[in-house]
């Protein structure tokens, strides 16, 4: 395991994603919540590989701040994307170490979405959040998330304040 977490990542990496789940662990014989996270990057040849791998205590931003400076001094470089979630803590370590545009990811996204209508709804909810993302180009998918907003804001005015607040 120590020989693949420290391996060099050779070549450029444009899109590298970031996502992080809790397991519980024994530690000095109480179980406690830890961080495992995971950084999954595509090459220039679009060949997808797992770059990285790390648990820590939490999502702070020094912990991810660490963990990609471990990547970096591993070799890692020409990351111009970062997809993840919208962890304010990854977010900033991301702008300050690789210095890449960061998009909020799409499963992420859908979820965090969906906590704002009911079970009953979310199916309806799916398909008109999905036309956002099948739209052709920047200019018409903006046009269909500002169209999407003004169709959701009378029934669901939480997730319309949501939409709003991650289009800006």
């Amino acid at each position: 395991v120590a020989a693949f977490r420290n391996r060099p990542i050779e070549g450029d990496w444009p899109y590298l994603w970031i996502d992080a789940t809790y397991v519980k662990t024994r530690e000095a014989g109480r179980v406690v919540s830890t961080a495992m996270i995971i950084a999954v990057g595509v090459n220039t040849d679009g060949r997808r590989e797992v770059l990285g791998l790390a648990t820590g205590p939490s999502e702070a931003e020094t912990f991810w701040t660490d963990f990609l400076r471990s990547l970096t001094r591993r070799g890692l470089r020409g990351v111009k994307l970062v997809i993840s979630d919208a962890h304010e803590g990854l977010k900033a370590a991301a702008a300050k170490t690789l210095r890449a545009t960061w998009q909020r990811c799409r499963v992420h996204f859908m979820r965090n979405a969906l906590a704002y209508v009911g079970a009953t709804q979310r199916p309806m909810e799916i398909a008109l959040l999905k036309t956002i993302f099948a739209q052709p180009d920047r200019v018409a998918a903006q046009a269909q998330w500002r169209d999407v907003t003004d169709r959701l804001r009378g029934q669901f005015p939480k997730l319309a304040a949501f939409l709003e607040a991650a289009e800006a």
